[in-house]
């Protein structure tokens, strides 16, 4: 009896501190012992359907700085200009979460660039931009790589949509967008219809469809895999990364058998740990491939979700396409398009951030995690938080934007038909750890959509039925459908 009663105190002492909060900490929803806010953050998800709009709603009570309980994980969630840009451009808030979801991606260490921090996430960032460059990240080369993949695409385009035949625009630029990286990364590209690089595409969307930015269930509440396994998603995300896992690793075995015979991101980080060999912690094979996957993941799903949202849109406004259409015939004509091209199409460009700014393919900025006891606003956060900053509530808000849920590329040109750049469009993030892929992203997107206009006008199928409503996860991206492909001229490229 004595014992029984020494556990239940010990219980109830554990209860009451798991549920209190800080001094001057944010208020948020009523928590619960060892679940937080589960139930309620999931009934909002049942009801809103995205994982942004329940963040949304729950600021309309709590603020634009608010708590919530996530299993056992203390997380602030932020919305609004002021509040976003703080925590994406302020010191305290440059951590990475550190959960079970993201170390059982990193055999079950903190490894990769995404999700590390500190002196570690310096020097591989470093590494990885610096090689990169040598590559062709952000040059000339990159163009002319990125236009191959564009010609190739569009030849491909051309024989699958003869006789007006419509194409699934899903997937439709996984490959195409992916091959331009991986030239840089692995010194080869994958022919469009490589079975295995297109099951590995569809892993990605699977995997990005199965998570939201806080890792999901299986961070707050790792216990949960060995009692529901399937339903909470583990061995689903098992396989996936063993799928990604066992591809990666025969790509680093092939470089290990012609080390000096290529120059590639892998052959330089397979030689770097030759040097490092006395110090591994950086410098290692499962840091290389969780590096690759990383790259991997992050420089292919969102650019061909944002490709496909622009498709998408185009289909809608029938009216923006025509002018798209036609401020590339004055400005290009037939001939090559170049990247330099973009300071004369400003229409375009202005329809491509109108595109970042409507679809929101990130609608939260890469969770974040306080690195110090800091503050926001007039509150105190302590150390080891997890931040979950809404880019969303910064691109749909009502009093700067005014008509956000209208598509209006209008909104980014001056009375003389000029780009006006505004701070409030921020997809890839803002500060230090904005997203080192924007160069390639940001040329990604202006390639493919200029070319595909300088070749094709795009046509809704007759009685296709356009979604409304996209797919939510880590990124949203469109629900799937058709478009029709008309040839524009006869000339092939």
């Amino acid at each position: 009896m004595f014992f029984i009663s020494i556990f239940v105190a010990v219980l109830i002492v554990f209860c009451i501190y798991d549920i209190i909060t800080p001094h001057k900490y944010p208020i948020g929803p009523t928590r619960f012992p060892l679940i937080g806010n589960y139930f309620e953050i999931r009934k909002l998800r049942n009801e809103l359907g995205f994982y942004h709009l329940v963040w949304d709603q729950l600021a309309k009570c709590y603020g634009q700085v608010y708590s919530v309980k996530l299993g056992r994980i203390e997380a602030i969630i932020v919305s609004g200009y002021d509040a976003v840009r703080q925590v994406l451009c302020k010191d305290d808030f440059d951590g990475r979460p550190d959960g079970f979801f993201f170390r059982l991606r990193a055999f079950y260490k903190r490894l990769g660039i995404v999700f590390v921090d500190g002196p570690m996430w310096t020097e591989q960032r470093k590494f990885c931009m610096q090689h990169l460059r040598k590559m062709g990240f952000g040059g000339d080369l990159m163009e002319r790589l990125i236009s191959e993949e564009v010609n190739d695409l569009i030849l491909d385009i051309r024989r699958r949509s003869k006789n007006g035949k419509q194409i699934e625009v899903h997937g439709l630029f996984d490959v195409s967008v992916l091959n331009g990286l991986w030239t840089m990364l692995a010194g080869r590209r994958f022919a469009l219809n490589d079975s295995k690089l297109t099951k590995l595409m569809e892993l990605v969307h699977v995997s990005f469809r199965m998570l939201d930015m806080s890792g999901g269930i299986l961070n707050q509440m790792p216990f949960i895999r060995f009692l529901a396994p399937k339903c909470s998603g583990y061995r689903d995300i098992k396989h996936i990364l063993n799928e990604f896992y066992t591809f990666l690793k025969e790509s680093v075995e092939e470089h290990k058998y012609n080390l000096n015979d290529q120059e590639d991101f892998i052959c330089a980080f397979l030689m770097e740990i030759e040097k490092n060999k006395k110090s591994p912690k950086s410098f290692s094979e499962e840091q290389l491939l969780v590096v690759l996957l990383d790259l991997f993941l992050a420089g292919s799903e969102t650019t061909s979700s944002m490709l496909s949202f622009v498709i998408l849109l185009l289909l809608k406004h029938e009216d923006v396409q025509a002018k798209v259409r036609a401020e590339i015939d004055t400005v290009i004509g037939d001939r090559e398009v170049h990247l330099t091209d973009r300071n004369k199409l400003s229409y375009l460009e202005a329809v491509l951030m109108e595109v970042q700014r409507h679809s929101n393919v990130a609608p939260l900025a890469i969770a974040h995690r306080t690195i110090r006891k800091t503050s926001i606003q007039e509150y105190i956060i302590p150390k080891d938080t997890l931040v979950l900053a809404s880019i969303w509530s910064v691109h749909m808000d009502v009093q700067h934007w005014g008509d956000p849920e209208v598509f209006r590329p209008e909104r980014f040109l001056d009375d003389t038909g000029k780009i006006r750049n505004d701070s409030w469009l921020m997809p890839f993030g803002v500060g230090r750890r904005r997203c080192l892929g924007e160069i390639l992203a940001k040329t990604n997107l202006f390639m493919f959509i200029t070319k595909l206009f300088q070749n094709f006008e795009i046509r809704i199928p007759q009685g296709a039925q356009l979604p409304d409503k996209p797919q939510d996860g880590i990124t949203i991206s469109p629900s799937p459908f058709p478009a029709i492909f008309i040839p524009r001229r006869l000339d092939v490229i």
